[in-house]
């Protein structure tokens, strides 16, 4: 009580300063209007920028002694026009999506991890406060953690993976790391088998100095030593729905389980014939290359002897560059496709053997959110139901809080509310 009372006060003097201020120069400019002298102006503006500056510097105290803090300020900027022309975008996702692509072949127990560092990076927002989203800060709050058990271990892995990426990057185009973060989680999905989870790009980094936010989600959200209710507010005071948090947790639920179940393998073997050389396609890799020898031969052959070419039998034309596991390297599990929704179908049968988040079972059956188990049971019969609202709620999840800026995109997008899934009154696929 006495320390807000001596705020006040301080606040009122300042005040009271800078109000003297301004009317003493204005009063002397009146009385002196017509006789006033350059070393009088001198004098007279330096006494004002003087006792201006005291005024300032005693408001600022008096917030201090009065200890209210300040409002959260952090924002998420996205500005998909960032990466210049096209060419120099697709230049810097494609190489990103190799890099995580290539240490999930090597590493395939990451795959989890990567979709966990975009969760807990866009689930650090909160829509009371406005602070936190997805600019990056889950690398530093990884990073920086102290824990040696092996969850954080991995998280540390996948970071520093990105964090390679992005330096490598710098050689030839550039990406932020809050882009890197959003864009690895999608790719782990892909990875397994999973749809292509839309990304979108632009996102500003959190400055170099900028602390922590205090948003951000325990990094042990989703090992099952967080409560249910923590759990649970995480994602609402983010402002995503249950419905949303059904599909990404069952997303992350999905992805764990297809990893488990594959055998390790060697992933530099091809599955191409081995009778197959690098560096040719199609019919050409059939064909030994030609020797010395081969040459000298043809050449003391007589050299009345024509060739001709009948009919176009062996013409070929190739139709493709590559697949788009020949360009980020094959999947997790080499095996057939397998569906997302399968896991979420089995949930009941859920065990410990299957999966590290085994926790997400009795979470999303719990009595206390018939939401979820709504969710649960129509995503695990309806598969395209179920990618449907996974690629908007993945998009959703990282861009909580994102404020578009440059150009058009500022216009049409900026200060636009977020479409949830509850939106959709088209209901497509239902």
């Amino acid at each position: 009580m006495v320390n807000f009372s001596t705020g006040i006060v301080a606040l009122l003097a300042s005040t009271a300063t800078l109000s003297n201020a301004f009317s003493t120069s204005q009063t002397g400019a009146h009385r002196q209007s017509t006789a006033l002298s350059m070393a009088d102006g001198e004098n007279s503006r330096r006494t004002f920028m003087t006792e201006s500056v005291m005024a300032l510097g005693g408001i600022v105290s008096a917030a201090a002694i009065t200890g209210v803090p300040a409002p959260a300020s952090a924002r998420v900027y996205l500005d998909p026009a960032m990466y210049g022309d096209q060419e120099l975008r697709v230049s810097a996702v494609d190489s990103l999506r190799e890099a995580v692509r290539r240490s999930l072949l090597q590493n395939p127990k990451l795959v989890p991890y990567f979709l966990e560092l975009a969760l807990l990076d866009g689930l650090s927002y909160n829509t009371a406060t406005s602070e936190g989203g997805p600019d990056g800060s889950v690398i530093k709050a990884v990073m920086s953690s102290k824990e040696t058990d092996a969850h954080t271990k991995s998280l540390q892995e996948c970071a520093s993976v990105l964090l390679q990426a992005k330096k490598n990057l710098k050689k030839m185009s550039s990406i932020t790391i809050a882009d890197a973060v959003a864009l690895a989680g999608a790719e782990a999905v892909n990875a397994v088998g999973g749809p292509v989870l839309p990304c979108q790009l632009g996102r500003t980094d959190t400055a170099t100095n900028a602390p922590i936010p205090s948003s951000m989600p325990p990094l042990n959200l989703f090992t099952g030593d967080a409560s249910y209710e923590v759990v649970l507010d995480t994602f609402r005071s983010s402002g995503l729905t249950e419905r949303e948090m059904t599909a990404l947790l069952g997303c992350l639920l999905s992805i764990d389980t297809i990893e488990k179940a594959t055998p390790e393998g060697d992933w530099k073997e091809s599955k191409k014939p081995k009778f197959r050389e690098a560096g040719k396609m199609g019919r050409m890799s059939e064909f030994k290359a030609l020797t010395d020898e081969d040459i000298a031969n043809e050449l003391a052959k007589d050299d009345d002897e024509s060739y001709t070419i009948e009919g176009d039998d062996d013409w070929y034309i190739a139709d493709t560059f590559g697949t788009q596991e020949d360009r980020f390297g094959k999947r997790v599990n080499s095996g057939e496709k397998p569906q997302l929704s399968t896991a979420l179908k089995n949930l009941a049968k859920t065990s410990t053997s299957s999966t590290q988040y085994s926790w997400v079972k009795d979470f999303l059956l719990s009595k206390d959110l018939p939401t979820a188990q709504t969710w649960v049971q129509k995503y695990g019969s309806k598969p395209l139901i179920y990618e449907k609202d996974l690629k908007v709620a993945y998009n959703s999840v990282t861009q909580l809080g994102g404020e578009f800026t440059g150009g058009k995109y500022e216009s049409l997008l900026k200060n636009k509310k977020r479409k949830t899934l509850n939106d959709d009154d088209l209901d497509f696929l239902r």
